[in-house]
């Protein structure tokens, strides 16, 4: 959450380019009301944001928000062609009021929200959000903020860690992980993400045929805990769809149940209430086309609210 979508990456020029996951149905479904007001909720570096708008009517301005500072420097290049069109807010999209008003937009046509890692961030061992490479234990996709990764495997209880990686992580070894944590940082700080996947491995042990690495779930559950996300997300789905214009339309764009539940459930609500519809029925995944051309989308879900009255 707060990043840009789960992408494939291809070069132009020195720019990583990110070719956003479902692009298609997103512009799809969020250029059929012609919108002249368009939030990227997580624009990343800019891949939904830059369809968004070859798509939208020439007077459609777009205002992407995001928390990794990083990114909106490369999506102010991506979208330099938009020049005076594009606005930018860095910050969380819970801070979705204050960030309208900064722009200056009363009411919103179009939203998309992307809740995907971005692999511009998961790629950099700096950042400390991939297990596969050494880096500090960090996973800040906010820099400003004062928390790390580090600063909860190193001062959390062991009942405070496992409760963490339970319900963040769903994983089921949640206890063995956290005793195993607590034991180790006795032993020295625990402040890389090679030193963490070597702990979680060793409490958990590998499985050669597991569907996933045994140390994916910590990490997931930590960067969630460390970002606020799912918080985010409550207050996004509190606020965002409050701001449609009738007929405005929001998308989001979830790749766990975590995430996707209190979308389903909150979309639902609105709905029942009569004043927002499904344009697209309740949800739509990616093509077999797009999951054999980029992998990382396999588990994508697309739900799509529209406003219809006051």
């Amino acid at each position: 959450m707060g990043g840009s979508a789960i992408q494939q990456e291809r070069q132009v020029g020195a720019i990583a380019v990110h070719e956003p996951v479902m692009a298609a149905e997103v512009v799809s479904l969020l250029s059929a009301c012609r919108p002249l007001r368009i939030v990227d909720a997580t624009v990343g570096t800019g891949g939904h944001a830059a369809a968004l708008l070859k798509a939208a009517p020439a007077a459609a301005c777009l205002l992407g928000i995001d928390r990794d500072e990083s990114a909106l420097e490369v999506a102010a290049r991506t979208l330099a062609r938009f020049e005076g069109r594009v606005s930018f807010y860095h910050g969380d999209f819970a801070d979705l009021d204050e960030a309208l008003e900064v722009c200056g937009f009363s009411e919103i046509d179009a939203l998309i929200v992307d809740l995907g890692m971005s692999s511009f961030a998961l790629d950099d061992p700096s950042r400390g959000f991939s297990f596969r490479h050494d880096g500090p234990l960090d996973m800040r996709m906010d820099r400003r903020s004062s928390t790390t990764a580090a600063h909860l495997v190193n001062r959390l209880s062991e009942a405070e860690l496992a409760r963490i990686i339970w319900a963040y992580g769903q994983e089921p070894a949640a206890r063995k992980i956290a005793r195993a944590i607590v034991n180790a940082r006795r032993h020295g700080e625990i402040t890389t993400t090679r030193r963490l996947r070597e702990v979680v491995e060793a409490a958990v042990g590998r499985h050669p045929h597991a569907r996933i690495h045994p140390v994916t779930r910590t990490f997931q559950a930590l960067r969630i805990a460390v970002n606020s996300e799912l918080e985010s997300l409550t207050w996004l789905l509190d606020k965002a769809p409050q701001r449609l214009s009738v007929g405005g339309r929001m998308v989001v764009l979830a790749y766990h149940s975590l995430e996707d539940r209190p979308v389903k459930t909150t979309f639902a609500q609105l709905v029942a209430s009569k004043r927002f519809g499904f344009p697209a029925g309740r949800l739509l995944r990616p093509s077999a086309a797009e999951i054999a051309h980029n992998p990382r989308a396999r588990s994508a879900r697309l739900r799509c609210l529209e406003r219809v009255a006051p």
